[in-house]
């Protein structure tokens, strides 16, 4: 999206209350990866239609996405895995802010490692992929399994800056991780159990659902 209708989209956001404003700010001054904006409404939308009453995300950082997904739908349990322990505890202390700690449980460790704590809650109604971008495939097939029949996974900046597109170049490091999304995102519309669409907004969302 160019710049004009990105400010315009923003515009459209209703105003958010002052805690969510407040992690948004300690996100940018300390250049926490969040969900962009725009991004998050889109899944706070899907969250409103679907109204999971199980949803797995991968990747707490903060517990900024944890947080609105679960004030999105009050009936809506959240379960959210973060490898990084100094970033789970600043999750847990905003969850708590939050006075969401009883709907909202926090795995500490690597995803690919602890599936077996997380399949006590499966199966879940909406998986968030939104970590470690060159294991996007393998939390996808890993945790697949745990979806109910009618679930959705949403995949968090599968256009990943433009260097998925190619329309950025000139950072090695960035453009190999925009090669492996690319690659995710092939394998992903081809496979023949779900239906996979990718959406330009934010950072590029891909949402999958079963066929």
């Amino acid at each position: 999206m160019n710049e004009s209708l990105t400010r315009y989209l923003l515009s459209t956001i209703q105003p958010k209350d002052p805690f969510i404003q407040k992690l948004e700010r300690y996100a940018n001054e300390n250049f926490v990866p969040i969900m962009d904006p725009i991004g998050i409404e889109l899944l706070l939308q899907i969250i409103r239609i679907q109204k999971p009453d199980r949803i797995l995300e991968i990747g707490t950082a903060i517990g900024y996405s944890a947080i609105r997904m679960a004030r999105s739908y009050d009936n809506a349990h959240v379960v959210t895995i973060e490898r990084d322990e100094n970033r789970a505890q600043e999750a847990i202390e905003n969850i708590k802010l939050a006075q969401l700690a009883d709907r909202i449980d926090l795995i500490v460790g690597d995803a690919v490692e602890v599936e077996g704590t997380v399949a006590k809650f499966a199966p879940f109604d909406l998986i968030f992929i939104d970590a470690a971008k060159g294991q996007y495939q393998q939390f996808f097939d890993m945790y697949s399994n745990y979806l109910s029949s009618s679930g959705t996974i949403v995949s968090d900046n599968v256009l990943f800056k433009g260097y998925v597109s190619g329309e950025a170049e000139g950072n090695k490091r960035l453009e190999k991780i925009g090669e492996k999304i690319r690659h995710y995102n092939e394998w992903l519309v081809s496979l023949p159990e779900f239906f996979t669409t990718i959406v330009p907004v934010g950072d590029g969302v891909a949402i999958s659902v079963k066929r």
